[in-house]
C-alpha cells in the first residue's frame, strides 16, 4: 500500500512537472477560457509549421500584458491596465488564471503569420476587432467567424486566403463597422445575406478589392445605407452598375478594373472622377467617362484586326516622328546646358515649346539624325499597366527604345518635370540612362532611352530554352552586386535621393559580360496615385511587395531593400517569386528558406546550377548571401540593412573562383574577370 501511494505521488509530480513548466501551453491551475483557446487552438493554427517570434510571447512565463497583439477586459467591461507602466496588473504573472478575463482585440498585422485562420476565433465572446492583415495566412475564411457575438472590425487583407466568401459573415453586419478582405485570392460570386432585406446598418467600410470575385454587381450592397467606403476594384465582376448605387452617400468608391459595361448611373455633381471606373469594358460609358455613342459599327473579326494593325502602325510612326522632332530641335540648338535640357527659348515650365509639343533633352541624345528616325522601323517589345515599350531600328543599324506612357497614367507636365529632370541627370554604369522626354500637345508623354540588346535577368533565370549561358555562382554574384550598386547610387549617390519603386528581375538587363543594368527607376513618381497603387498590387502578385506597403502605398528606400532581398533569393534559389500564372499558387521565397533552415535542409534550397564548382558554400559567400537576402526581407522595415550595407557585404563575400565568370566551356573563356 505504501509503495502504491508513493507511485501515485510520483505520477502526480511527473505530470505537474510536464504541464507547469516555462513556455508550456497547459496548466493544472484554472485558466481563463479565452486564454485556453489562444494557447491550445489559435496560436498553433496561426503560426503554421514554424515558430513565430511574435506568438512566442503568448507564454505562461510572460505576464499577460506583454502578450503581443492582444487587448483584454474583465467580464464587467473594465479594461486591463497594460498601458500604465506603474499598474500592478502590467507585470502580474497570474492574471491568466482569472476566469472573468476576456479577449477584446486580436491585432497582428505584418506579424509573419503563415498558418490558417482558426475557426475557434468565433468562440471568443468579447472579441470586437480582429486584424490579421499583411501576413501569409492560407486556407479558407472559416464560417465560424460569422457566429462571433461581438465582432465589429474584421481585417484579413493582404494574405493568401482562397475559396469563397462565407455567407455567415453577413450575420455580423448589423454590428460590423469595417470589413476588409482586399489582396487575397478569394473567388466566386458574392452571396447575399441570409436575412432578406438586410441593411447591415452599422457597416461603413467594405473593401473586397484585388481578389477574383466574379458575377454581376452585388446589388444587395446598395441596401447597406451606412456605407462610407466601397471598394470592389481589381476583380472579375461584370454587367451593369445599378442605378440604386447612387442612393448611397459614399465618401470613397472604386469599381475600376472589372468587366462592367453599359451606361453609368448619374451620380450627384462631380463626386467621382474617371479613375473610379477605369479599366472596365470599353463599352462602359457615361459621365465621368466618355459620352455614350449610337449603335456600334458591327466590325467583324477582320475589321477589328485591320483596326488594331492600323493603330499599332500609327503608334510606331508617331514615335518615329517624335524622335525626328527631337533631332530637328537639336540641329537648331546645338548644345545641352548643365541641367540636361535643350538650350533655347523656354516657357514658364522651363521646357522648350513649339507647335508640336514640349521637349526635354538630356546628355546622349545628340547622336540621332532626323533622316535616320524617319526611315526607322519599329516593333512592340513590352506592354505594362502604364505604357508600351517600342524598339525603333535606325537606318545605320542603331536602335532606340521608346516608352509611350498610357493616357491617364502620368501626372501633368508641370508636376512631373522636376522628376523627369532628376531622372535625366542620373548616370551610373549599372543604371539605364534616360535620354529625352517629350510631351505632346494632347498630353501624350514619351520617354526615350538607348536600346540595349540584353536579356533580362528574369529570362536568364527562368527561360528554359537552350543556348542561354549557364549562371554559376560567380556570374550570379556579379549580377547581384551590380544591381545593389545601382540601387545604392540611387539611394545615396545623388544630391536628391531616388527610390526605384519597381525592383524586380524583369527590370534588370544583363549583357554578354554579365554586367547588370537596372531600368525603370523612379517611374512611380511620375504616375498618378491610382497607377502607383496598381504597381504596388502587381508587386504583391509578383512577390516583391514589402509588408508595410499595404498601409503606406508609397515606396521608399526600405521597400526597395525588401524587393532586392526577394530578387537576391530569386537569384539564389532559381525560383520565380509570387503568384504562379498556371497553378495560381503563391511562391513565398522567404518562407521556403525558413522551412529549409528549420528542417536542416538549407543546401537543398539553392538552385542546382548555382552549386556547380562550389567546394565550400561558406568560403564562397553563398551562405552569407542567403543570410543577407533574408535580412533584406525582414518584415519590420527598420531592421533591414540599407543598400550601401548590402553592397559592402556582397563585396566582402565574393566567390573565390572569380575566373568562373567565364568558364572554359563558354565562348568567352578568353576574357578576364572584371572583378
Amino acid at each position: 500500500m505504501a509503495s502504491l501511494k508513493l507511485y501515485s505521488l510520483w505520477v502526480l509530480f511527473f505530470f505537474f512537472t510536464i504541464f507547469s513548466g516555462s513556455g508550456t501551453t497547459l496548466s493544472l491551475t484554472k485558466t481563463s477560457s479565452d486564454v485556453e483557446l489562444l494557447l491550445s487552438k489559435i496560436k498553433p493554427s496561426l503560426q503554421g509549421n514554424s515558430e513565430n517570434l511574435v506568438l512566442s510571447s503568448w507564454n505562461f512565463s510572460v505576464p499577460l500584458c506583454q502578450w503581443k497583439g492582444l487587448t483584454w477586459v474583465i467580464s464587467n467591461g473594465v479594461p486591463l491596465q497594460c498601458d500604465d507602466l506603474t499598474s500592478p496588473q502590467r507585470n502580474n504573472a497570474t492574471l491568466f488564471k482569472d476566469p472573468s478575463l476576456q479577449l477584446l482585440s486580436l491585432q497582428l498585422p505584418g506579424a509573419g503569420l503563415s498558418g490558417e485562420i482558426p475557426r475557434e476565433v468565433g468562440e471568443l465572446s468579447a472579441l470586437k476587432s480582429l486584424y490579421l492583415g499583411v501576413n501569409s495566412l492560407t486556407g479558407n475564411i472559416p464560417l465560424e467567424l460569422g457566429y462571433s457575438v461581438s465582432l465589429t472590425s474584421l481585417d484579413l487583407g493582404g494574405n493568401l486566403l482562397k475559396g469563397s466568401f462565407p455567407t455567415s459573415i453577413w450575420n455580423l453586419c448589423d454590428r460590423l463597422v469595417s470589413l476588409r478582405l482586399r489582396d487575397n485570392n478569394l473567388t466566386g460570386t458574392l452571396p447575399e445575406p441570409a436575412l432578406q432585406n438586410s441593411t447591415c446598418k452599422s457597416l461603413e467600410v467594405l473593401d473586397l478589392s484585388n481578389n477574383k470575385f466574379s458575377g454581376e454587381f452585388p446589388e444587395f450592397v446598395t441596401r447597406f445605407n451606412g456605407l462610407k467606403e466601397l471598394n470592389l476594384a481589381n476583380n472579375e465582376f461584370y454587367g451593369q452598375i445599378p442605378a440604386t448605387l447612387t442612393g448611397l452617400t459614399l465618401d470613397k468608391l472604386n469599381l475600376s478594373y472589372n468587366n462592367f459595361t453599359g451606361v453609368l448611373p448619374v451620380f450627384d455633381g462631380s463626386k467621382y472622377d474617371a479613375k473610379v471606373f477605369q479599366g472596365n469594358d470599353p463599352g462602359l460609358c457615361g459621365s465621368p467617362l466618355g459620352k455614350c455613342g449610337g449603335k456600334r459599327s458591327g466590325l467583324g473579326s477582320g475589321g477589328i484586326a485591320v483596326l488594331v494593325i492600323g493603330l499599332m502602325t500609327g503608334l510606331v510612326v508617331s514615335a518615329s516622328l517624335l524622335i525626328g522632332y527631337v533631332q530637328g530641335r537639336k540641329k537648331k540648338n546645338n548644345g545641352v546646358n548643365e541641367d540636361g535640357y535643350e538650350e533655347g527659348e523656354e516657357d514658364e515650365n522651363g521646357v522648350n515649346g513649339g507647335g508640336e509639343g514640349k521637349l526635354v533633352l538630356f546628355q546622349g541624345a545628340e547622336h540621332l539624325t532626323l533622316e535616320d528616325v524617319l526611315n526607322a522601323t519599329g516593333q512592340v517589345m513590352e506592354k505594362t499597366n502604364y505604357g508600351t515599350v517600342y524598339k525603333a531600328k535606325l537606318a545605320d543599324g542603331g536602335t532606340i527604345a521608346l516608352r509611350l506612357l498610357r493616357e491617364g497614367t502620368c501626372k501633368d507636365g508641370s508636376s512631373c518635370l522636376p522628376v523627369i529632370r532628376q531622372l535625366g541627370r542620373v548616370r551610373h554604369e549599372n543604371l539605364v540612362p534616360l535620354r529625352a522626354f517629350y510631351q505632346g500637345q494632347r498630353g501624350e508623354k514619351l520617354l526615350i532611352y538607348d536600346y540595349l540588346p540584353n536579356k533580362t535577368l528574369h529570362d536568364l533565370l527562368h527561360d528554359s530554352r537552350t543556348g542561354k549561358p549557364m549562371l554559376n555562382w560567380a556570374r550570379r554574384h556579379k549580377i547581384a552586386l551590380d544591381i545593389a550598386r545601382g540601387l545604392a547610387f540611387l539611394h545615396t549617390g545623388l544630391e536628391a535621393p531616388i527610390t526605384h519603386g519597381n525592383v524586380r528581375s524583369k527590370n534588370v538587363l544583363v549583357d554578354e559580360f554579365f554586367v547588370a543594368r537596372v531600368t525603370e527607376f523612379g517611374l512611380d513618381k511620375l504616375m498618378v496615385p491610382a497607377v502607383t497603387d496598381e504597381m504596388v498590387t502587381i508587386a504583391k502578385t509578383d512577390g516583391y511587395k514589402a509588408p508595410e506597403l499595404q498601409k503606406m502605398k508609397k515606396c521608399n528606400s526600405r521597400t526597395d531593400v525588401y524587393a532586392f532581398g526577394i530578387l537576391l533569393l530569386e537569384i539564389l534559389l532559381g525560383k520565380r517569386p509570387g503568384r504562379d500564372g498556371r497553378s495560381g499558387e503563391f511562391v513565398d521565397l522567404p518562407a521556403l528558406v525558413k522551412v529549409a533552415v528549420l528542417e536542416e535542409t538549407t543546401m537543398e534550397v539553392f538552385d542546382v546550377a548555382l552549386l556547380k564548382g562550389i567546394r565550400s558554400p561558406m568560403e564562397d559567400g553563398l551562405v552569407q548571401a542567403l543570410k543577407l537576402a533574408m535580412g533584406c526581407c525582414a518584415p519590420v522595415a527598420s531592421v533591414r540593412p540599407n543598400m550601401d550595407e548590402v553592397v559592402k557585404q556582397l563585396e566582402e563575400n565574393r566567390p573565390r573562383n572569380r575566373s568562373a565568370l567565364y568558364s572554359p566551356t563558354e565562348t568567352r573563356s578568353e576574357i578576364g574577370t572584371p572583378f
